[in-house]
């Protein structure tokens, strides 16, 4: 459905503000669609995430600071997100042996079970991504790429 028909607004002042407001929409949209996929599995958008980059650095551990660093969402709380995570026995957190101001989060057998299982919905399946062509998801990429330069 186009940008106007879901926000009930016919004009806009110029190319750019629609743009805008569609990004913004269909980010929004992206990720209500993936939330209610991840329900199921009990995890939220930013627990997936963090799970994600764990499985990546899987056997090593990874210290908060670096999944703060790596997160889609910047804004989230990562300490309290591992915190939901231990609790969920889906990681677990170790003081780093190294430093001890440091703490090494390592995704547990338990979440690297739940990601295979959830791997399906990997790349946004569902979410109305896979509408795109491969080439239309490579100019999307491009084009969101140059907005972020």
């Amino acid at each position: 459905m186009r940008i106007e028909e879901e926000i009930k607004q016919n004009t806009f002042k110029n190319p750019y503000q629609k743009a805008y407001i569609n990004l913004v929409y269909t980010s929004g949209w992206v990720q209500q669609e993936q939330s209610a996929q991840f329900k199921p599995f009990g995890v939220t958008l930013p627990q997936y995430n963090i799970l994600r980059i764990l499985r990546g650095q899987y056997p090593e551990p990874a210290t908060v600071s670096m999944l703060i660093e790596r997160m889609l969402d910047k804004t989230s709380n990562a300490s309290r997100i591992v915190d939901k995570l231990v609790a969920k026995e889906l990681v677990t957190r170790k003081q780093c042996p190294n430093d001890r101001r440091t703490v090494d989060v390592l995704i547990s057998q338990k979440g690297l079970d739940l990601l295979q299982q959830m791997d399906e919905l990997e790349g946004g399946k569902g979410t109305g991504i896979t509408r795109l062509t491969e080439e239309e998801a490579e100019q999307l990429s491009l084009l969101l790429d140059k907005i972020r330069e």
